[in-house]
């Protein structure tokens, strides 16, 4: 039987979170990128509002609750206060957030964002979500989402991309070993470009929801590969460090 010990950046609380939902796999991976740098000491993570607002229970490092959306701008500014602390957000960010994230990004802001893309809203019961998918069901879309009248899902990465000053944007989903393996690769990246003064870096994570897209956990990754990934294919969208490494 294999053994994984648990990180020391997580504290002992049980997860809440409902069974199948991929919140604790991306908890780990940010607790084990925390250990394996030795940061935990000046690390300070924002909490947002929604499934994972008790985000504060689960991490030894300090912790803030942020209003909703607005984890980006305490980020800002925790991080120009304490400019040796390392600072991240872990939050949904399509809609309320989304001015925050935007402007953030484009100042280059040196902080490290952890966005999760689940399609739907959890915590408020299953309404259709900025990144809900065009025909997804849900509570307010019950004949599938329209884009006609509600307009196309926000690819987020994309939209940054367009920026001059973010500095590393790249997707990743945690639905198998191996998209979860190149998840924690990138946000290791994604701490590591703060600790090296490089600015605003964004992980968006596809993770499941079985509760709210009524299906069972399995099929909920199955939905992932299926529908979710296609639409929101993974990949590095940004990365101007690599970028300046190619043109030499």
């Amino acid at each position: 039987m294999v053994v994984f010990d648990k990180p020391h950046a997580l504290t002992d609380a049980p997860f809440h979170y409902c069974p199948g939902c991929t919140h604790g796999i991306v908890h780990r991976l940010v607790a084990e990128v925390i250990d394996e740098l030795g940061i935990e000491g000046k690390t300070v993570g924002i909490a947002p509002v929604g499934c994972s607002v008790l985000a504060y229970n689960y991490f030894n490092c300090d912790m803030i609750e942020a209003s909703h959306g607005r984890a980006p701008a305490v980020a800002t500014g925790v991080k120009r206060a304490e400019p040796d602390n390392i600072v991240f957000t872990y939050q949904d960010l399509a809609s309320i957030g989304m001015a925050e994230t935007v402007h953030s990004a484009a100042r280059n802001e040196n902080i490290t964002v952890i966005f999760i893309n689940n399609a739907i809203y959890g915590m408020t019961g299953g309404q259709m979500a900025p990144t809900s998918l065009p025909g997804q069901v849900t509570q307010t879309s019950p004949y599938g989402r329209d884009v006609t009248q509600c307009g196309y899902p926000v690819k987020v990465c994309e939209l940054l991309s367009q920026l001059d000053g973010a500095e590393y944007l790249e997707r990743v989903a945690v639905n198998n070993v191996k998209n979860v393996k190149n998840a924690k690769k990138a946000i290791k990246k994604a701490f590591q470009n703060q600790i090296d003064g490089k600015g605003f870096s964004l992980v968006e994570v596809i993770s499941s929801c079985p509760t709210n897209w009524g299906l069972t956990p399995q099929n909920a990754l199955k939905w992932i590969e299926e529908k979710m990934i296609p639409y929101y294919p993974l990949g590095v969208y940004k990365d101007r460090s690599a970028a300046k490494e190619e043109t030499k």
